[in-house]
């Protein structure tokens, strides 16, 4: 399984049913007149926003989506049944666009969210409809109205299940590498991540769930520096958060690295610093008995909250930390799937 995140389909809604033609003929019944019923409705094409959904990847090899055409009208007054509607059940936060004029159609924001992309033609009125004075026994009805056709492009917005925050080079990059199949751009200098990295990591004891490498962060990220709101929009889609760290002879203390972010995150919006967090020690490898100190601050500092120590490419402590987030995914996506009594 691979996580997709765009996809080109063509939608066809279902074409109205035509009219009939019928005249009520019954031995005890003289000038029965004009029976024909309407045709049914073409059914509609709809996208519905799912949280069980995580990609586009079943979407994207439909090449073409249609709804059911509407029935033809029939005789004694009855109108043809109506086209079944065809649902597209898409991630929360798929974006759908008109591939000829580029125009947003729709932004999938919310859970069991509807739009109609593709309207169903109306049927075509049955001959009993234009009977009137000066014409008591028309012999024509309408054709069905075809249904709308069109070809979108659907783009899934980043909705990661966690996201991966920290300051540059703290080796989030490194970590998404060997956990997902996300293949990042790797390098020993700021901002090498300029856009979210998604990859989707699978286990033996959890289900697969969205992982984001989301680009390093510096102070004043919340007034644009650096890469900014760019970053920060990019947290607010993330339902938890792993707050990675190192320890950079560079900086004061990882603890102060940690409220650092956690005050841009605040000033930029304060529900973000609100998210729950996964503190996680990387380059475990590396550390000198010099840093003692500054790890026992960290654990001291992440006594009462989820921590980890691990390194990214030796892979100590990986295990544990996917299975522990793969667990808390659950938790998150037990949480969306309670019944919304707002929703129909």
């Amino acid at each position: 399984m691979k996580f997709v995140d765009q996809a080109i389909i063509e939608i066809v809604a279902g074409n109205g049913g035509a009219g009939a033609v019928s005249f009520r003929r019954e031995k005890y019944v003289p000038l029965g007149g004009p029976d024909g019923g309407d045709g049914g409705r073409g059914g509609n094409i709809v996208f519905v926003g799912d949280n069980n959904v995580s990609t586009l990847y079943d979407v994207r090899y439909q090449k073409t989506i249609k709804a059911e055409n509407g029935e033809n009208g029939m005789g004694a007054n009855k109108y043809g049944r109506s086209g079944k509607d065809a649902i597209i059940r898409v991630p929360v936060g798929t974006l759908i666009y008109d591939v000829e004029t580029g125009e947003l159609m729709a932004d999938i924001v919310r859970k069991k969210q509807k739009f109609v992309a593709a309207k169903g033609g109306k049927g075509g009125r049955g001959n009993a409809k234009f009977k009137s004075s000066v014409n008591k026994a028309p012999r024509y009805s309408q054709d069905g109205i075809s249904g709308e056709s069109k070809k979108v492009r659907l783009e899934l917005k980043l909705l990661a299940d966690v996201g991966i925050i920290g300051f540059p080079s703290v080796g989030k990059s490194t970590f998404i590498s060997v956990v997902s199949n996300a293949k990042p751009k790797i390098a020993e200098y700021h901002f090498t991540t300029l856009v979210p990295n998604l990859g989707i990591v699978e286990g033996s004891d959890f289900i697969p769930y969205v992982i984001a490498d989301i680009p390093g962060l510096i102070e004043g990220a919340h007034e644009g520096q650096g890469l900014g709101h760019r970053f920060l929009r990019h947290v607010e889609r993330s339902k938890f958060l792993i707050h990675m760290v190192e320890i950079n002879p560079a900086r004061k203390s990882p603890v102060d690295d940690i409220e650092m972010i956690n005050r841009e995150l605040r000033l930029f919006n304060s529900e973000l610093s609100e998210k729950e967090q996964i503190i996680v020690l990387n380059k475990k490898d590396i550390y000198s008995d010099e840093q003692t100190d500054m790890i026992d601050e960290l654990r001291k500092y992440a006594a009462d909250k989820p921590y980890f120590e691990i390194s990214g490419v030796t892979r100590e402590g990986v295990k544990e930390l996917l299975s522990f987030v793969g667990k808390k995914v659950i938790e998150y996506r037990d949480k969306d799937s309670e019944p919304d009594m707002s929703d129909d």
